[in-house]
């Protein structure tokens, strides 16, 4: 089969298993790129900004060289973009926002891949400092983080991990995390991004995640529901599906703890340092400040103020969950 430039740079092993995972097929791909662009005159009402042919290819791969899927996954792109105007206005690493959010470790990215090739993609929830990032500005953060990952070939063809640690996340700050908020990401990140998800980890989420995930599951495709795992407090189960030597020790892994800075220093190079209104203390000194203030919190019962928001929907279901705050099943697959 003839290399074709598109191809140039990838190992023998990931082009074998582009043909095998992916069906792409070298000798054809001109031809697969070209009639998903022939689709673009059906949306009118769209404006394709880019339609290179190594743009197109990213969304074939997406979507295992199913063109009506491909070119239905590069509308959505180019919609959501339209629809959501202020989100990618600015879409910089040095956006005050996105920079405050990188800086903050949203997202945290580990520089070596797991076992299948795949980058992964940390959040550490409890870090959400809800008075310094919006939910939107960590949104916009991993979409611009991703961006910048998937121009890697090898990437397009292996996919992503994300892993949410719950730990130490508070209900008031699940509170803020409202439908409308929640549905926002999973457009932009399961229907309008041309990325490969092999998985998403939850570990340690406390009852009131799992609730709130009971209630987004109807914006999930059977796909993404399939490939979505709650650990609970069982790492074990984590493992056989991410090596140990692929993690750093938050998880069990025998990598180092990760450093909150590490994705933002590689995307903002040497204007990383300049941000001088604040400086991270570490991840654990501020994590034992966060516990101890929200045990003086919560050993003193305020009233409840009825917001609607998803958590407190939730709470109403607690019992059908069938676990108390301190019991998680060792392996929810669904």
């Amino acid at each position: 089969a003839e290399m074709t430039h598109l191809q140039a740079g990838l190992s023998p092993e990931t082009i074998e298993k582009a043909r095998l995972e992916l069906n792409e097929n070298p000798d054809i791909l001109h031809q697969d790129i070209q009639q998903v662009r022939d689709m673009i005159i059906t949306r009118p009402d769209i404006g394709f900004l880019r339609t290179d042919d190594a743009f197109i290819l990213r969304f074939l791969r997406a979507r295992k060289f199913h063109q009506t899927e491909a070119f239905r996954l590069l509308a959505q792109y180019f919609q959501y973009r339209q629809l959501n105007l202020d989100m990618f206005k600015n879409f910089k690493a040095d956006d005050p926002g996105i920079k405050r959010a990188l800086t903050d470790g949203f997202p945290g990215v580990l520089e070596n891949r797991d076992h299948c090739g795949r980058k992964i993609l940390l959040l550490f929830a409890a870090n959400w400092d809800q008075s310094r990032n919006s939910f939107i500005d960590i949104l916009r953060a991993i979409l611009l983080s991703l961006e910048v990952l998937i121009e890697d070939q090898e990437l397009q063809i292996n996919g992503f991990i994300l892993i949410i640690d719950w730990s130490n996340f508070s209900f008031k700050q699940a509170s803020k995390l409202t439908p409308s908020i929640l549905k926002l990401a999973i457009e932009g990140l399961q229907d309008s991004f041309p990325a490969r998800f092999g998985g998403v980890h939850f570990v340690n989420q406390p009852w009131y995640i799992h609730a709130l995930y009971t209630l987004i599951k109807p914006f999930l495709k059977d796909k993404t529901r399939k490939r979505i795992f709650l650990h609970g407090n069982n790492l074990n189960s984590l493992h056989q599906l991410i090596h140990p030597e692929c993690l750093p020790s938050e998880f069990g892994g025998t990598l180092p703890p990760y450093d909150m800075g590490t994705w933002a220093r590689t995307l903002l190079g040497p204007d990383y340092s300049d941000e001088n209104e604040y400086t991270h203390t570490s991840y654990n000194a501020m994590h034992v400040k966060h516990t101890s203030s929200n045990l003086e919190r919560e050993a003193s019962p305020k009233p409840m103020k009825r917001s609607q928001s998803v958590v407190e929907a939730g709470m109403l279901k607690h019992e059908d969950l069938g676990e108390s705050e301190n019991t998680q099943p060792l392996l929810a697959l669904d």
